[in-house]
């Protein structure tokens, strides 16, 4: 089955697209990434996607739909280049609210528009249901990364926000880390860069003691069980920690040292022997650094299209297990009261 699978993280870099192809033999799955590109955000869309969380109802509908048709041209001029034309997509959509607690986790990028628009079966809303479940409806790539990526004793995804996943008494869990380049790039922003290529900038700056202290100690890096955090959490609780009278390079210094110091936290608390990183954030030079220098857990990066396009891929196999109607999604990570088969289908 060929699977096209979108992602819109976090950092809101752009629209990731990976066309991939998946077997079954036995209880072992294969995959195969086909073709995959990024179609970064012009300015207009991100301060779209930004400001649609304080909108109007209709306004919030209004570019649900809008955002669904801006999909479906790039699937439909994407599928045109490279002459691959998918048995479904597997659209993650853009996360605007993520507030499990409170029962919603809410992505916009209407799926029936994108069905309707593609004339191709359309997989999306993967997280709602976990949520009505009592889960935290993230993180989703556990699934895929114990079946496709099983070799390594855990994955680390570096992206807007840092999850992980690995097995523990036989049973996946996984859970969002901290922030990471939804930090990052803020503070890049603030330099007119639209990220800190390389980590550059962070390794020119200088640690801020009184804010690295502040940053750690947030409650959440010591909450156990499964959890997650979005932009409100991020809004709340780091945002307003970011004195604009810092210089920008000792903020990136300070938020690189933050970040390293509690993802190794968590790979020295279970004794992890491998790790396979993933994400926008294994291109930083200076953060891997930081990492592998407060860990002895083996760092391993792949090669570049699985970096860029693991979480595309993970979609489209989520995509892929949600058609078959096999399970797509573990209560061990998400903490829901059952296992489930996730994504909403649209046939066109």
């Amino acid at each position: 089955m060929i699977v096209l699978g979108l992602m819109s993280g976090t950092s809101l870099d752009g629209l990731d697209l990976a066309f991939c192809s998946f077997d079954k033999s036995d209880e072992t799955y294969s995959y195969k990434i086909l073709d995959a590109k990024t179609v970064n955000y012009t300015s207009i869309w991100k301060e779209r996607l930004i400001a649609v969380k304080d909108a109007s109802a209709e306004d919030y509908f209004r570019l649900h739909v809008l955002y669904g048709k801006f999909l479906a041209e790039e699937v439909n001029v994407f599928s045109k280049a490279s002459g691959i034309k998918a048995d479904i997509i597997a659209s993650h959509g853009h996360t605007i609210f993520h507030q499990p607690n409170s029962g919603f986790s809410t992505q916009i990028g209407c799926g029936a528009t994108i069905a309707a628009e593609t004339q191709i079966t359309t997989v999306c809303d993967f997280r709602s249901l976990d949520v009505a479940l009592g889960g935290q409806g993230a993180p989703l790539v556990p699934i895929g990364d114990k079946l496709l990526f099983g070799e390594y004793a855990a994955c680390l995804n570096i992206g807007g926000i840092a999850n992980i996943s690995f097995d523990e008494k036989g049973k996946r869990i996984a859970y969002d880390v901290c922030e990471a380049n939804m930090l990052l790039n803020l503070l890049a922003e603030r330099s007119g860069k639209a990220f800190d290529k390389g980590g550059e900038m962070a390794r020119a700056g200088k640690i801020n003691t009184e804010l690295l202290q502040k940053l750690n100690s947030l409650s959440y890096y010591s909450e156990k069980g499964a959890k997650s955090i979005g932009r409100e959490w991020f809004e709340q609780h780091i945002e307003i920690l970011l004195d604009k009278n810092i210089n920008v390079n000792d903020l990136l210094a300070t938020g690189t040292e933050h970040i390293a110091e509690i993802i190794a936290q968590e790979l020295n608390k279970h004794y992890l022997k491998n790790i396979l990183i993933t994400g926008g954030g294994a291109f930083n030079t200076f953060l891997i650094e930081k990492i592998i220098s407060k860990t002895s857990c083996e760092i391993i990066l792949p090669e570049e299209e699985v970096i860029n396009y693991k979480e595309a891929l993970i979609f489209a196999f989520l995509g892929y297990l949600r058609v078959l109607n096999k399970t797509n999604t573990h209560k061990s990570v998400t903490g829901a009261t059952k296992d489930s088969i996730a994504g909403a289908v649209y046939l066109p």
